[in-house]
């Protein structure tokens, strides 16, 4: 298979695995609208050059993750491929971005059935329009990461790779784990309510910064989340990018959580002259 052209719409928030490190699930789309996963990616060991953005288009060798039977999910042939040759602007009221992702792609407003297709292991990415929103949730979490796996992590950055460049290992740091959760509610086109967490990195990104902005005051820092999650978004033609975690894949009631948001501008209708 030669190299493939992905735009790159959802990055997730780190998380550990004593496998693989610190690792970002990526996720993108072809251009004929079909969905792709890009497991494992050590997203902040690549170098500048090579640290995509959403938006950008990347190209580069895939094979299927044998170790995840999700039928999007690949890994990359080699990850210092994934470097940005262009980027999807949102010019003309997001003309471009709205073609791919909304019309080329299929979009789902009802959840059961996307529930349906990930039991059948026939989808594990997608684009999805709520009806309604109608909360956004902050829950507390627990405050660090998983000791033993950092410990492991920790262990296993002692051991150089050969034939790699592995200068990373002397200033990378663990990223911070987010104190809390956050989800929305809403409901679909059939009047279904749900709840699914947001593990958007935009989002961590997000808490970060209002905090830094509030000099560490945690509930202004929630509020201002909040006011941009869901007092902004609500004026946008508001769109989830939805995937299965692997784990709960077959087995979870409801396998999907929000990996990503589209808060794109409402179509402007022009009248008849």
């Amino acid at each position: 298979m030669g190299k493939q052209r992905v735009l790159i719409t959802v990055k997730t928030y780190p998380t550990l695995s004593r496998k693989h490190g610190e690792t970002v699930c990526t996720a993108g789309m072809r251009e004929d609208g079909s969905w792709v996963r890009i497991y494992p990616v050590p997203f902040r060991r690549l170098d500048d050059k090579e640290q995509y953005s959403k938006y950008d288009w990347v190209e580069c060798q895939l094979a299927r993750n044998s170790s995840d039977p999700r039928p999007e999910t690949f890994r990359p042939v080699d990850q210092h491929e994934l470097v940005p040759t262009a980027h999807m602007d949102t010019a003309d009221n997001w003309r471009d971005r709205r073609n791919l992702l909304l019309r080329t792609a299929r979009v789902y407003d009802k959840l059961d059935e996307l529930i349906a297709a990930a039991k059948a292991n026939e989808v594990s990415l997608a684009v999805f329009k709520p009806t309604q929103l109608i909360d956004f949730v902050v829950e507390e979490d627990e405050r660090e990461w998983d000791l033993d796996k950092v410990r492991e992590m920790r262990e296993a950055s002692k051991q150089n790779e050969l034939f790699e460049d592995n200068t990373w290992r002397e200033t990378f740091k663990v990223i911070p784990k987010l104190p809390y959760c956050f989800s929305y509610k809403f409901k679909d086109a059939s009047g279904r309510q749900s709840q699914l967490q947001i593990l958007d990195w935009e989002i961590g990104a997000l808490y970060w910064n209002c905090l830094r902005s509030t000099g560490g005051d945690e509930p202004k820092a929630l509020e201002k989340v909040r006011r941009k999650f869901m007092d902004e978004f609500q004026t946008k033609d508001l769109h989830f990018f939805l995937g299965t975690t692997q784990q709960f894949h077959f087995v979870a009631p409801n396998p999907w959580v929000i990996i990503g948001v589209l808060p794109i501008p409402h179509e402007v209708q022009l009248g008849l002259l």
